[in-house]
């Protein structure tokens, strides 16, 4: 719960730097509260607190996701830092950054589903804004338009989803949710596991699982390129945390009413992300599918846990916010808005500027689950987890579809080492080399040491 009252307090202070002509300090002390909600947060670990009357719970699962995105967000501010400085608006994108963050800590610590509505809805309605926040660019209008209407249905789908489950169950919490779900033998009327179906499409869409992505690849393209690495990372994570921690606390015991459906929507996002991530040129449409297909791995975890799906999922939540990361670092350092970063741009930058041909190769290596990086031991983990339980059949399509990422990323490392360079040579501020150093050794590392910083999520 710190990292809420910490969170909340920079989105407050963002605001009044403004008025108070504090605004060069703003990014410095958003550094420091982002670091210090992370490192409180790891103080309250085994400590299982609730508050709100139990409509917000701090458990193990809660505080990992919750250390999760405040990391992701230093790191974003300090990715995002030239970018954010250099506009005149810089405290009201402060401002929506941290309070889009209180809604992903919201999203992945909610014990009762009215705080999971608002959640969301602090997180989207941030987001709505940042995604047009080009005002001048038809792309940026395009995607916040279409973010806003698509986003709009799905609240409305979720909303339907909890108020027939509420009905048929008396209750917002999970744990009441969960036991009335356990003594109904079965005998709930149709419109709540209807209720449950609606939930699984509204959360469907703010993961951009198939077929629910269809607003991704533009909303991805038109907005600024750093909040599309922002997309691609908080907002994964929030997402992915917020539904695991439904289903497998709330819904748990009437599997048999969901599974096959979010079965059948894990296949169809991976067979859709990575076969239509090979026809992409531009990069950040790629990335799109790339995180579509990213969700069906995390969904495997949701529908086949193995012992411990939890750690299993947040373990490779950090892995692929860490590699997508480092690849929009190198992304903003070759490109920019007005110019759109295509497979081309990349043509010989090894000898343009190695440093960057390599941070960017060991990030698509990860993303491909390329052995020793953190994303090959994070779908091995979600893998054994499904094989464990006997989806053999699933993980099989799993290969299969990893086989066909491996492509598209190599498109780029291809283009990287073995096309002719046609751009100048490339140069980086002293702080983004710094920075991504730091998420190299972070992919290396998480994937050297997985055994030792694979924590126990437990609720």
């Amino acid at each position: 719960m710190i990292a809420v009252y910490i969170l909340s307090g920079l989105g407050i202070f963002s605001l009044i730097a403004e008025i108070a002509n504090l605004k060069r300090w703003l990014l410095p002390i958003a550094a420091i509260g982002l670091l210090s909600a992370a490192g409180l947060a790891v103080t309250e670990w085994n400590t299982s607190q609730a508050y709100f009357h139990e409509m917000l719970r701090f458990d193990n699962q809660a505080l990992a996701f919750s250390i999760i995105i405040a990391l992701a967000g230093l790191l974003w501010f300090l990715m995002s830092a030239q970018y954010v400085r250099e506009r005149t608006d810089i405290s009201d994108h402060t401002a929506l950054i941290m309070f889009s963050l209180v809604g992903g800590v919201f999203m992945v610590s909610y014990y009762n589903m009215v705080m999971l509505f608002l959640g969301i809805e602090i997180l989207s309605v941030s987001l709505y804004v940042l995604a047009g926040s080009r005002v001048r660019d038809v792309l940026s209008g395009e995607a916040a338009i279409k973010y806003l209407i698509m986003g709009s249905f799905a609240t409305g789908f979720l909303l339907l989803g909890i108020a027939l489950v509420y009905g048929s169950t008396g209750s917002f919490h999970l744990d009441g949710i969960g036991e009335a779900m356990a003594s109904g033998g079965g005998r709930f009327p149709v419109y709540a596991y209807a209720g449950i179906l609606l939930m699984v499409v509204g959360l469907a869409f703010k993961l951009s699982a198939v077929p629910f992505h269809f607003w991704a690849p533009d909303v991805y393209q038109g907005s600024p390129l750093v909040v599309t690495g922002f997309m691609l990372t908080v907002v994964k994570a929030a997402a992915i945390g917020a539904f695991y921690r439904l289903f497998s606390l709330a819904f748990s015991e009437v599997s048999s009413q969901w599974l096959d459906v979010v079965q059948w929507i894990t296949i169809i996002t991976l067979i859709v992300g990575n076969t239509t991530a090979v026809m992409q040129q531009n990069v950040k449409r790629i990335f799109a599918y790339s995180g579509i297909a990213h969700a069906g791995y995390l969904l495997i975890a949701v529908v086949a846990p193995g012992s411990n799906g939890a750690s299993t999922i947040g373990y490779y939540v950090a892995a692929y916010v860490v590699a997508t990361l480092a690849a929009f670092s190198v992304l903003q350092s070759v490109s920019d808005d007005d110019n759109p970063a295509e497979i081309g741009t990349f043509n010989g930058l090894g000898s343009r500027n190695p440093f960057l041909a390599f941070v960017m190769t060991v990030s698509l290596l990860s993303l491909a689950g390329i052995p020793p990086l953190a994303g090959f031991f994070g779908k091995y983990l979600v893998f054994v987890g499904a094989i464990g339980e006997g989806y053999i059949g699933l993980v099989l399509i799993a290969v299969a579809a990893s086989l066909v990422g491996v492509y598209y990323y190599f498109q780029l490392i291809i283009a990287m080492y073995f096309r002719p360079a046609a751009d100048p040579p490339v140069t980086i501020p002293r702080g983004q080399v710094v920075l991504m150093i730091v998420l190299t050794a972070l992919t290396l590392v998480l994937g050297l040491l997985t055994e030792v910083l694979l924590w126990q999520c437990t609720p």
